[in-house]
């Protein structure tokens, strides 16, 4: 019994530790886009909508990759909102791994449908 109680408090640990690293680096990566944007301006052109002008942020993970690359400020900032949504789905997946090895099998399943959800949410929201 204490075994199974170690194992969780280390699927915890590990749980804590993905969720501040997740946080740390997309904040770091989002304060290095902020910096690149105060030394080079977007990076993007302007276009015009409705009388409006917007900037034409990277959408596809191809153009923020390219982006990136090329050193544009949006992209990177783009990148670090993406790490920080990946955080939480990151730790969807280790949930299901601990309670798979508790045997917890009702939790599994509810675990890996919310995981779905998330996957399912986040094509739409890339589709769109």
């Amino acid at each position: 019994m204490q075994s199974t109680h170690d194992e969780t408090r280390k699927v915890e640990l590990v749980i804590g530790k993905i969720l501040r690293v997740g946080v740390i680096t997309s904040a770091i990566v989002i304060l290095i886009g902020m910096a690149l944007y105060f030394m080079n301006g977007a990076g993007y052109p302007t276009i015009v909508k409705n009388g409006q002008s917007m900037i034409d942020f990277p959408k596809r993970f191809s153009d923020i990759f390219a982006g990136i690359i090329a050193g544009k400020s949006y992209a990177v900032i783009m990148l670090g909102v993406f790490l920080l949504i990946l955080t939480p789905v990151l730790r969807v997946v280790v949930s299901i791994y601990a309670f798979y090895k508790e045997h917890d099998n009702l939790y599994v399943i509810i675990t890996t449908i919310v995981l779905i959800i998330l996957m399912i949410a986040m094509f739409l929201g890339y589709r769109s």
